[in-house]
């Protein structure tokens, strides 16, 4: 058996692993239900028993990094290959470029990417700005981050040109009415509309490189740049798409304005009270949830999900329905989100922690809720001086985004009202 895994091609192996993965996770949950069975049936009975907690709280850390692993496989296999086998129409102007591109790299040859530029009439990419890196390159950086990025990859994502996205909403339509088939018509009113401002912010990376490896001619480096800065890119996207305060960055959805949902208004996030300070009631605490969900209209509800770091995930996991079923469940397929009450689960570790007032669940349509604007162009600038043997690539990239529509994004609040 290990002599033919051995000879199975890469993609295969990742995919044996993330059945193995998922099996896992699978039964630590039959595990945990057990063990949290036994737990919820010692409290009934008036004393807890505490190795009985200890051991629900390892095994609910168990299936924590479980999910950990089976995340890190399916991003291992979401990310493209840039092996130049699938190539965009123009081929002959993008391996030009890309060889223009490498040369400025490896060696500070800045003459052909001017050349290339100038002749398509390019503005802002100059030796002080940095050039232009290939679609390819930027492609791969963009995909990643969706697969990285929990906030990325369930919102709308829109490609701009300039450096601010204007986009009308309207927040109220025109009048209607129903009138018979001779009737006078009365002019109805004009509908209401809000013109939203998004604009994107520079985000960037420094990633360092020794001469040797840029000599070393079997490195690929739009490889080695992609694979530097996507992490470094995401972590600080995922902070701002959730707690931004849209100053040189975006604004995170949390920042906005906060009302109680029955007395919501445009420009304002609705919320739902836990019903106790700093956590969930003390009876039937997973009822909360329900009226989160209902909060949204149903044209959202349909394609929501949740979104929640891993130590409220944890608390929730414990939840179970009237007929004793948990309402948190695995992953259905390898790659496949978590879900609760048949939503997806999405885990976002810059959510806030279960506290007094905290905001620590959000739930909503995402995609019509949240709009992220990424600025067309990832920028390079070499520099081989400032931190001297190494050579810095200094990358930017310019992202924006904000709330779209107010009425698809629902917070969960711990507070007792």
């Amino acid at each position: 058996m290990d002599y033919a895994i051995a000879d199975t091609a890469p993609e295969h192996k990742a995919g044996i692993a993330s059945r193995e993965a998922e099996h896992e996770l699978r039964a630590t949950f039959e595990d945990f239900k057990s063990a949290n069975d036994e737990r919820l049936a010692e409290l009934e009975r008036r004393h807890g028993d505490v190795l009985l907690e200890e051991k629900v709280d390892r095994i609910n850390a168990a299936l924590d990094a479980q999910q950990r692993r089976l995340d890190e496989l399916a991003l291992r296999q979401a990310r493209p290959q840039l092996d130049g086998r699938v190539r965009p129409s123009n081929d002959t102007a993008r391996r030009e470029h890309k060889s223009a591109f490498e040369a400025y790299v490896r060696a500070g040859d800045a003459a052909p990417l001017r050349a290339l530029e100038s002749k398509a009439m390019s503005i802002g990419s100059n030796p002080d700005g940095g050039y232009l890196v290939p679609v390819e390159l930027e492609h791969s950086i963009s995909e990643r981050l969706a697969a990285i990025s929990p906030i990325r990859s369930i919102s709308a994502v829109r490609e701009i040109s300039g450096s601010v996205y204007k986009k009308p909403f309207m927040t109220a339509g025109p009048a209607t009415g129903w009138v018979g088939e001779t009737d006078a018509r009365a002019q109805t009113a004009s509908p209401t509309l809000d013109a939203l401002s998004f604009p994107a912010m520079e985000l960037y990376a420094m990633p360092a490189a020794t001469a040797t490896l840029l000599d070393d001619s079997a490195v690929d480096l739009d490889q080695w740049i992609a694979s530097e800065v996507e992490l470094v890119f995401a972590v600080q996207e995922g902070a701002a798409f959730v707690a931004g305060d849209g100053v040189n960055q975006p604004k995170g959805f949390l920042s906005y304005t906060t009302v109680a949902n029955g007395s919501w208004s445009w420009g304002n996030l609705g919320t739902i009270a836990s019903g106790a300070a700093g956590g969930f009631a003390a009876s039937n605490p997973s009822d909360v949830l329900v009226d989160l969900i209902y909060a949204l209209k149903a044209g959202y509800r349909q394609n929501g999900a949740f979104v929640m770091n891993r130590k409220t995930q944890a608390a929730i996991r414990k939840f179970k329905d009237s007929t004793g079923a948990y309402l948190w469940q695995p992953p259905a397929q390898a790659g496949g989100r978590a879900t609760l009450m048949t939503f997806p689960l999405v885990e976002a570790e810059d959510m806030p922690d279960i506290a007094a007032n905290s905001l620590a669940v959000a739930f909503g349509d995402f995609r019509r809720g949240y709009l992220i604007v990424d600025r067309v162009g990832v920028r390079v600038l070499r520099d081989p001086y400032s931190a001297k043997p190494y050579v810095l690539f200094y990358t930017t990239k310019r992202v924006g985004g904000g709330v779209q529509d107010f009425d698809a994004i629902k917070l969960l609040k711990f507070a007792a009202s």
